[in-house]
């Protein structure tokens, strides 16, 4: 059986959300759900305006995401998947994450979408450099 995971990419160039819907697209999907992951302007830790973040990846993240997304139910749903995550220095209102999900019915095309970015928190070898207005930085640890 082909792989569900259409897309499973880092990069450091802008993600296109169309990008991804393109790739899950298909007849049988009657739920397409997406996820964007943008950088915002604060942040509970920061003391001030974010303005940027730095994000930076381990070499094997690409092979890790490709993972994450086939480990998020889409075996057992038939849920097709298209992720994207960001390196480089994103400005405030920047996607990190862009995730597109197409299964059969909505219920599926949700549970998986969740799965996905849950696990890109908490497995995705990916770190943050955040960027305060007045210089400060600070590194958050794994995920986006």
């Amino acid at each position: 059986m082909p792989s569900q995971v259409r897309l499973a990419r880092i990069s450091a160039d802008p993600l296109v959300l169309q990008e991804h819907l393109d790739a899950i697209d298909d007849a049988t999907a009657g739920a397409v759900t997406t996820f964007v992951g943008r950088v915002r302007d604060h942040d509970p830790d920061a003391a001030g305006a974010v303005v940027a973040l730095e994000y930076s990846a381990h070499p094997d993240a690409e092979k890790t995401l490709h993972a994450i997304a086939e480990q998020a139910g889409t075996e057992a749903t038939g849920a097709l998947v298209a992720v994207s995550h960001r390196v480089g220095r994103l400005e405030v209102g920047d996607a990190a994450v862009v995730i597109a999900v197409a299964a059969s019915h909505r219920a599926e095309a949700f549970e998986v979408c969740r799965e996905v970015i849950e696990a890109i928190k908490t497995d995705l070898p990916v770190w943050k450099r955040q960027i305060e207005a007045d210089g400060t930085t600070a590194w958050k640890g794994l995920g986006g």
